[in-house]
């Protein structure tokens, strides 16, 4: 007989979204955080090539990111990103460590 209170277990980084849908999202992030909705994201894409992008809107947008994507960034990983590629790759990397 089939136990309906159970909810099945899924192995960690079951439901993960992949690159495209991931760029999706980070861009309306960008959008939200520098009011901005021309910023092309690009994998090579830094702070330098983005006007406003100072120091506290780099924390404003980090803190955006984990809420939008419910995941958390030490700040070793933070202090190692490069550019928007380098943080959509800790991106996937926390969403497939989920539980």
């Amino acid at each position: 007989m089939l136990d309906f209170d159970q909810t099945p277990a899924f192995p960690p980084g079951f439901f993960i979204m992949d690159e495209t849908e991931i760029y999706a999202k980070l861009s309306e992030v960008f959008e939200s955080v520098f009011d901005e909705d021309s910023i092309q994201l690009t994998p090579a894409l830094t702070a330098k090539d983005v006007d406003g992008w100072d120091s506290l809107t780099h924390i404003r947008l980090l803190l955006t990111v984990e809420r939008s994507f419910k995941v958390k960034f030490s700040t070793t990983e933070i202090g190692k990103l490069e550019n928007v590629g380098s943080l959509v790759a800790l991106i996937k990397k926390k969403l497939e460590e989920k539980p």
